[in-house]
């Protein structure tokens, strides 16, 4: 029973990880359950007996992406209370996790608005752990007085995200153009970020 119990865990991840890489490269309306399960090196019959639709296939891989961040973001230590060190702690992790699904990110962006229930898991719900945790950080640092109180922290955060998002798009389109690197570019969203929200000079939020 456990050797069964195993190989169709074996056969499930495979065929996830087949069908992340071929939802990346042949986009979700192009993509197959035929061609995901060659890549899987699975008759497409075992397929079906994993997953009944392309579309609940489609919901497993962002469901195991949302898994792998959610996972990371349990393994990160815990804050250190100083504003700079935190904010480029949590950039570097939310850059680092966007990379790893790059292809599926791009996918889903250019196909947003014929799967924008996909597009929307992706996007916005895979990172929403990671936003959770640094508004309710943001939130007691408004208590202690050290963030302003009269930003909105979940606007100021997505807003933040969304820099980070567009610096590694474009970090992977056009490298060798720009004139600075991607630590660079990080450290300067961060810089910016933590003048934006917080009261104190940049020396002293620990930038």
């Amino acid at each position: 029973m456990e050797n069964l119990a195993s190989r169709t865990a074996q056969t499930r991840a495979r065929l996830i990880k087949a069908a992340t890489k071929v939802f990346a490269t042949a986009g979700l309306t192009g993509a197959t359950t035929r061609e995901i399960a060659r890549v899987a090196a699975v008759n497409e019959v075992t397929l079906f007996r994993h997953f009944q639709s392309k579309e609940q296939l489609l919901a497993a891989v962002i469901t195991e992406a949302i898994a792998s961040q959610s996972q990371t973001l349990a393994d990160h230590k815990d804050w250190t209370q100083n504003l700079y060190i935190d904010l480029k702690n949590y950039a570097r992790l939310c850059n680092q996790m966007m990379e790893e699904h790059e292809d599926l990110i791009r996918t889903l962006i250019g196909e947003a608005k014929r799967h924008p229930q996909a597009a929307s898991l992706m996007l916005y719900e895979a990172n929403k752990s990671m936003r959770e945790k640094l508004v309710v950080y943001l939130q007691n640092s408004q208590q202690k007085g050290t963030v302003s109180s009269d930003i909105d922290l979940k606007a100021s955060v997505d807003s933040f995200t969304a820099m980070l998002l567009h610096g590694m798009l474009r970090f992977s389109d056009i490298p060798t153009t720009l004139d600075y690197s991607r630590q660079c570019y990080i450290e300067t969203c961060v810089n910016l970020f933590v003048r934006g929200i917080s009261t104190l000079p940049l020396k002293e939020a620990g930038g």
